[in-house]
């Protein structure tokens, strides 16, 4: 018996505020591209998005470091 994978939820927070330099929300990590395109992915395209999320929270945490350390 074959089990589907569970639908992959949105990583939508509701904070919807979009970093300048990164380009990517604030709350989620997401693109403009990829939040816009979300509903058409297919869960391969939502997991391949995922992925990309704990390395652009780390990266962004890491330049807001950077931006106080420069105050």
């Amino acid at each position: 018996m074959t089990h589907a994978a569970a639908p992959v939820a949105s990583p939508c927070n509701n904070v919807c505020k979009m970093d300048e330099r990164s380009g990517w929300c604030l709350g989620c990590y997401r693109t403009l591209a990829e939040i816009g395109a979300w509903s058409a992915l297919d869960e391969a395209g939502k997991r391949a998005v995922i992925a990309q999320l704990a390395g652009r929270r780390e990266a962004a945490g890491m330049q807001r470091a950077s931006a106080r350390d420069q105050e």
